[in-house]
């Protein structure tokens, strides 16, 4: 299982302002209408050296008769099912409340390790109140505030000691992930590629690895297919499938080395995909699209072309990411699919010599020089790459904190435009020569 680290407890407690401190960023939608946050959010932060994903889930109301509250309670069961840590969030304001208690039951009889944190403690009568939350029953209780920060090193202190460094299998063999939302067809693409004889690498019931590794081999070449896909089918799962195929997909892609996004050609891309898409970008992963039931789509109104540049537009400013349109009810073009993953793969991996680089890279950087930094002029004297097992390259300057994003940017683009890094983020740093 990947290190999946999932935030839960009643709304308006501050989930999402933790959640926007932890990953650093302002991605949840922070607002005090409670129930706000019906979309879960996905994001990675690092601490002590251990990355680990956040999970934002919506919040809990247990026993409503609302919908949208029974749609969020499942979602949380299932966090606390695919979770390493659950991070349970309560609200010193307010004190104990009828919902703390109700999922503070929950809670304990999960397996799972729980670490209750008080929130809103930034002052010391609220840190004598925040003593009540004791009560619930956890050894692991912490006082923060999420949006001063304080309290928050010590609570990722307590949430990295749970994680474990899971070993990835080994294998000397790209590993390919095939994910998207619900219903797209990855397991009809599984099947189709593998066939009949499905050699399950492993499939230990009840392991904490719930990806299954399938081997391909097949016309000279070998991969392993890692499928997330029909695992657990349980009741609870169904009203909350897309959930719970995120959940899944964050495990898969931490595992693999391309991520094959199964988009489908009648719906747009939408808000789960750029999810899944941003995620994978973030891990470095190998990204190829793969548009789905493309024979179903009348041609006369929908190109090929058309349709790739509307996801290229949304996936933007990372767009040099190969997009096939498959179907895989008639094959068409599953092998295509496959030649391009493993293009993808090599393109991660590429090694560009010092040399090579500097020889190619130094007269674009003359041609187009940094733009000066209040008067002080940016050079850029020498480069090299990573021994990352993704393409990251290292820029030499006298002023690295001055060098724009913007020209970042143009760095990136002449490397793609002359070595081929189709479908593999790039990561670029400057560094004082």
């Amino acid at each position: 299982m990947s290190n999946i680290v999932a935030i839960a407890g009643r709304p308006n407690v501050g989930k999402s302002t933790l959640f926007n401190r932890l990953i650093g960023g302002r991605q949840a939608i922070v607002d005090n209408i409670s129930g706000v946050t019906r979309d879960r959010q996905y994001g990675s932060c690092e601490w002590n050296g251990k990355i680990f994903n956040v999970v934002d889930t919506g919040g809990f109301v247990p026993r409503s008769e609302d919908v949208f509250e029974k749609a969020i309670r499942s979602q949380v069961e299932i966090a606390i099912e695919e979770s390493s840590v659950i991070i349970f969030m309560v609200d010193v304001t307010t004190g104990i409340t009828d919902l703390d208690e109700e999922m503070a039951k929950m809670l304990r009889r999960s397996k799972r390790p729980c670490i209750v944190v008080v929130n809103k403690v930034d002052n010391n009568e609220r840190f004598l109140e925040a003593n009540e939350f004791y009560s619930l029953g956890f050894e692991e209780t912490f006082f923060i505030s999420s949006l001063s920060g304080s309290g928050t090193g010590e609570l990722l202190d307590a949430v990295t000691e749970h994680l474990t460094d899971e070993k990835p299998i080994e294998t000397d063999l790209p590993k390919f992930a095939i994910v998207g939302q619900p219903n797209v067809g990855k397991s009809s693409l599984l099947n189709a590629l593998l066939g009949e004889e499905r050699n399950i690498v492993t499939e230990i019931a009840g392991t904490t690895r719930d990806t299954i590794h399938s081997k391909y081999s097949k016309f000279g070449k070998e991969f392993l297919l890692l499928d997330t896909a029909g695992i657990r089918k349980k009741a609870k799962v169904h009203e909350n499938l897309e959930f719970y195929s995120v959940m899944r997909a964050i495990q898969a892609i931490e595992e693999s080395d391309v991520c094959l996004l199964m988009l489908d050609a009648k719906e747009n891309i939408g808000q789960q995909d750029m999810a899944i898409f941003r995620l994978a970008q973030k891990r470095h992963k190998g990204i190829a699209i793969l548009v789905n039931k493309w024979d179903l789509v009348e041609k006369e109104t929908n190109t090929a072309r058309d349709v790739e540049a509307e996801i290229k537009s949304k996936i933007a400013p990372f767009d040099d990411v190969p997009v096939v349109f498959i179907s895989v009810l008639d094959k068409q073009r599953i092998s295509k699919a496959v030649d391009v993953a493993l293009e993808v793969y090599e393109n991660r991996a590429r090694k560009i010599k010092t040399s090579k680089l500097n020889e190619v890279m130094l007269p674009e950087i003359e041609r187009y020089p940094p733009p000066s930094h209040r008067n002080r002029f940016v050079s850029i004297k020498f480069m090299n790459q990573l021994p990352t097992p993704y393409p990251a390259f290292v820029f030499y300057t006298n002023h690295p904190k001055h060098v724009k994003d913007s020209y970042k940017n143009f760095l990136e683009n002449q490397l793609r435009k002359h070595f081929q890094f189709s479908g593999a983020p790039i990561t670029i740093f400057f560094r004082e020569k």
